[in-house]
């Protein structure tokens, strides 16, 4: 099992933030213009049993992907966890903390990837530049959608 984890401080409340990740396009927001996914749909926003559909391109190939929310606490997490898509596994808490009148927001991820400890070794670099990259932008996004 693989871990990944970033997170930064958003010059804006919890309330606010949280606010922000609810709204019905997040997906489309927080989607880097760089990566080849596309958001199929979105059902239950933020709650317990909410589904998304995305479909992630490698090359020329389509790869459904899809993730349904697991836990969620108003203001505080929620996480999804893919119950169809190209990983072994994958669980993402996207958590929310008040600090100093502003919001910790951390994304921690377990996700296995395929193939087991090879693959691991062979991809598990790769994976994580891909999500540093991911998550660098979605929160550079938050801050200036907030501030």
């Amino acid at each position: 099992m693989l871990k990944f984890e970033y997170s930064s401080l958003i010059d804006s409340s919890v309330e606010k933030v949280w606010a922000f990740h609810e709204r019905s396009d997040i997906l489309e927001i927080l989607t880097p213009p760089w990566q080849p996914v596309k958001v199929i749909r979105r059902e239950g926003g933020l709650g317990v049993g909410a589904i998304t559909e995305f479909r992630l391109f490698l090359g020329f190939i389509p790869i459904k992907w899809i993730a349904r929310h697991t836990e969620c606490i108003e203001r505080k997490l929620f996480v999804d966890e893919q119950i169809e898509g190209p990983m072994k596994s994958w669980l993402h808490r996207h958590e929310f903390e008040q600090e100093n009148g502003n919001t910790r927001l951390t994304d921690r991820i377990k996700y296995e990837i395929p193939g087991g400890f090879i693959a691991e070794l062979l991809l598990g670099w790769w994976v994580e530049l891909r999500l540093r990259d991911m998550f660098k932008y979605r929160h550079e996004i938050t801050q200036k959608t907030l501030s």
